[in-house]
């Protein structure tokens, strides 16, 4: 058998990917997004699920987004659907970033409420990237059902992709500022302050906003 420097490459590509070093992994992500090869789209899935460096998943995600998303799309949805959080929420971030909303089908509410934070987080990046004309409201009523939810990173990127939605998203902030619970009532006030002045910052917007939920309640802020 004749083996091309192509092949030789490619081997040599494939072992970089299981290097100890991370800027060798780097690399040979690299080289497979300069030559995509619909050969090796399964092996740069498969390495997001383990890949432990966040830079060395991004060039992975680079080098999948420069293959033909016939190609990509069908294998990433069902990664999606994978026992492991990292796979899922890699599939999803890649999904966002290829940006085909034939991938639509497969944000369901449970994976938008996904037990695990990341996979939450890319979820709703995903969703609001893919969201078809006409579905933004109904996709804002179920992001707003994780109000509350997690510490600051969490809040934030939820906050960002109710922001991203624009105006659509209000009637739900609307209703979850009236919340029993002060966490959410919170941080639907912290998230409508952030779309109305985004300069202002986050970290202001949720202090101020759960001073207003514990103390003034939503009624008064909005006099």
């Amino acid at each position: 058998m004749i083996t091309t420097n192509k092949d030789t490459n490619a081997m040599r590509a494939f072992q970089g990917l299981e290097s100890q070093s991370s800027s060798v992994r780097l690399q040979a992500a690299l080289a497979f997004g300069m030559t995509p090869d619909a050969g090796v789209i399964g092996k740069l899935i498969k390495r997001c699920a383990i890949e432990p460096e966040f830079y060395v998943r991004e060039m992975l995600t680079w080098a999948l987004t420069r293959h033909a998303t016939s190609m990509t799309i069908p294998l990433l949805l069902d990664e999606v659907r994978s026992d492991c959080a990292q796979a899922r929420s890699q599939a999803l971030h890649t999904l966002s970033k290829i940006g085909d909303r034939r991938a639509w089908p497969v944000i369901t509410p449970a994976l938008l409420s996904d037990a695990d934070d990341e996979v939450a987080r890319s979820a709703w990046r995903a969703a609001v990237a893919l969201v078809p004309e006409g579905e933004e409201r109904e996709l804002a009523v179920t992001l707003a059902t994780q109000l509350g939810r997690g510490e600051r990173e969490t809040q934030l990127s939820l906050s960002r992709a109710l922001v991203a939605l624009g105006e659509v998203m209000l009637p739900a902030l609307g209703a979850a500022a009236m919340d029993p619970d002060p966490r959410v009532r919170a941080h639907a006030v912290a998230t409508e302050r952030l779309w109305r002045d985004p300069d202002a910052g986050f970290e202001f917007a949720i202090e101020e906003a759960k001073r207003v939920a514990v103390l003034g309640g939503p009624g008064q802020e909005r006099r």
